[in-house]
């Protein structure tokens, strides 16, 4: 029987093609507990429409591979898709959990939304992550790391030999994540890379998307050794030439076009709005609230 120090998780990706997004089941292979990570709440921005195909899927797998679900979580408030994750606790009942940063994030957004009865404490996850903080899935160890710069509140998962590492990363041949939404901080990503690239060199680094460049297939999963090697992003070699260029880059970027509609949700730990008196949910939708605006 394998010690507790050489097991490996059992990871599956869930791949959206309509966002890019990446969604994981982790899984101990000897208590086939598991962690949902970072799961997509359908949402379809022309017509209004939410669905649950990403995350029924998800429950699909679980149920077919006899796992248990013992945690639902997310790296950070996503601004390009709704997180499932409180359709997900409804179905297994399981706790939800994000980094305790995440007030900095409720606040910075409660004020673009003009939301004044929105709790900025976190209460909306079972649980909020501290740096440093460790939890298990089954008889794996996970730990959790601050990794801001794309967000306020970005954290990484390293559940046995696998990092978790949200929008910090993408594969090598797309580099790294824009820094340049409200809360964002490019010199805080550069330090958040050098963290994860200084995890051993056979982890295994799981990206939150992938937008297939050249139209190859989706591919998630790298090492550590691969994106040091790499990763078109860090032939930058110092924090000034990474900011330099990470804020040329973004300069170029158009805002993600679910960003207004995903954070009033993602807020609230993936809650929708509450229906109104006709039954209805609405969305709350500031009008110039972001620069960026792409008119060609």
């Amino acid at each position: 029987m394998l010690k507790k120090s050489e097991l490996r998780p059992t990871v599956k990706g869930f791949y959206d093609r309509r966002t890019g997004s990446i969604q994981y089941v982790a899984a101990c292979p000897v208590t086939r507990r598991c962690a949902i990570i970072d799961p997509v709440l359908d949402f379809d921005e022309k017509s209004g429409a939410t669905a649950t195909r990403n995350a029924d899927a998800i429950l699909a797998y679980v149920r077919d591979n006899d796992m248990t679900v013992e945690w639902i979580l997310d790296t950070h408030p996503h601004a390009d898709h709704f997180s499932a994750a409180q359709y997900l606790k409804g179905k297994v009942a399981a706790p939800t959990a994000i980094g305790e940063r995440v007030v900095k994030v409720q606040e910075l957004w409660k004020r673009i939304y003009n939301f004044p009865d929105l709790p900025v404490d976190g209460s909306q996850w079972d649980r909020t992550f501290a740096d440093g903080d460790t939890f298990t899935v089954g008889d794996l160890t996970g730990r959790v790391m601050f990794s801001p710069g794309h967000t306020l509140a970005s954290i990484t998962y390293v559940i046995g030999d696998a990092a978790f590492v949200h929008d910090t990363l993408f594969m090598p041949d797309s580099g790294t994540a824009r820094a340049d939404f409200p809360g964002g901080d490019a010199a805080m990503l550069w330090q958040s890379i050098q963290n994860i690239l200084s995890l051993p060199a056979e982890t295994r680094v799981f990206t939150g998307h992938d937008y297939r460049p050249g139209g190859r297939k989706a591919l998630w999963e790298s090492t550590v050794a691969e994106q040091i090697a790499s990763n078109i992003h860090m032939k930058c070699k110092s924090e000034d030439e990474f900011v330099r260029f990470r804020h040329a880059k973004d300069a170029s970027l158009p805002m993600p076009k679910l960003i207004l509609h995903a954070l009033q949700v993602n807020i609230r730990g993936g809650q929708l709005p509450e229906p109104e008196a006709n039954g209805r949910r609405y969305l709350k939708f500031p009008l110039d609230a972001l620069e960026g605006a792409a008119w060609e």
